[in-house]
């Protein structure tokens, strides 16, 4: 069943979500499994990387992984690391819109509350003479009265205290694709196993799926793939280092980075990448992956 033909606008698909918040949550992601993946979610022993990603929502309480969730205080733990180098050019931070000094920002910035995820809660602005202040303060003072649970039961997000932050606006012009290249590692046990690339996901969003040494998988998710075109990065090395030192902390977590012209700018930390809600065709790999997650309990 593809719910989001039956229900064609994203902002009622939330607003049913929030009349069902008080569904437990082992329940509703068994709910949401059964739609989404079309299949019974096994929480007793599960086996693939997508049944697990929900064990893990559900049963792995590290503190780190609240503040590694958070937009603005995950930079205090890439510091603790040493590598406060990679963090993106901040402009501020805000408990509301009407804090905002627009007339301080340069002409291009992103605007992103710090408990967004799957691409929520972003403002990219290109030419601020273009940008309507007034509807912009609006939209995120709204963004800050939503402290429901997240749409898909992340414990990490729902512990987050929201607040506004302002970033440099990232761009390569020597790009050939729209936009710049995400670089999105996936790490089980402070290793990195995978490697996903997403290219234009502005235009005609294509993701590729590669083993830890680039080598491009005939795996196919929910976009167009690129194909086996695109060269091994400069510094796929360097950026595999970085992410294992990331990573280092946790059973699993998919590490984003950002190389634009040699320069390695750190993404974000996700726990949870796609809510765990993805098709692998082949649906072995789905298997692959799970057997790398190790599953264990820690509530600290």
């Amino acid at each position: 069943m593809d719910y989001k033909k039956i229900i064609k606008n994203k902002n009622i698909r939330f607003f049913i979500l929030k009349l069902l918040s008080f569904i437990p949550d082992k329940t509703m992601l068994k709910i949401q499994y059964r739609i989404k993946m079309e299949e019974k979610l096994n929480l007793k022993t599960p086996k693939t990387f997508t049944e697990k990603i929900q064990w893990y929502k559900l049963n792995y309480r590290n503190p780190l992984m609240t503040q590694c969730a958070d937009k603005y205080e995950v930079r205090k733990y890439i510091e603790s690391k040493g590598l406060g180098d990679i963090l993106n050019g901040l402009y501020g931070v805000y408990e509301n819109g009407d804090e905002i000094d627009f007339e301080r920002l340069p002409d291009k910035f992103v605007i992103k509350t710090t408990n967004g995820g799957g691409g929520e809660n972003i403002i990219i602005c290109e030419d601020k003479e273009r940008l309507d202040i007034a509807k912009t303060r609006k939209l995120l003072n709204k963004w800050m009265k939503d402290k429901n649970k997240s749409q898909g039961r992340e414990w990490a997000y729902d512990e987050a205290i929201p607040k506004i932050i302002i970033e440099n606006f990232l761009e390569d012009k020597n790009n050939k694709f729209n936009g710049i290249d995400d670089y999105k590692f996936i790490c089980f046990n402070g290793q990195v196993e995978y490697i996903v690339l997403d290219v234009d996901r502005q235009i005609e969003h294509k993701r590729n799926i590669y083993d830890k040494n680039w080598n491009y998988l005939k795996v196919d998710t929910d976009c167009k793939t690129l194909g086996d075109i695109k060269e091994k990065p400069k510094n796929l090395d360097e950026m595999k280092k970085i992410a294992e030192k990331l990573a280092e902390d946790f059973p699993f977590v998919r590490v984003d980075l950002y190389d634009i012209d040699n320069e390695i700018i750190f993404g974000e930390l996700t726990f949870y990448p796609w809510s765990g809600y993805v098709k692998f065709n082949p649906k072995n790999f789905d298997y692959e992956m799970g057997e790398k997650f190790i599953l264990f309990v820690k509530n600290t």
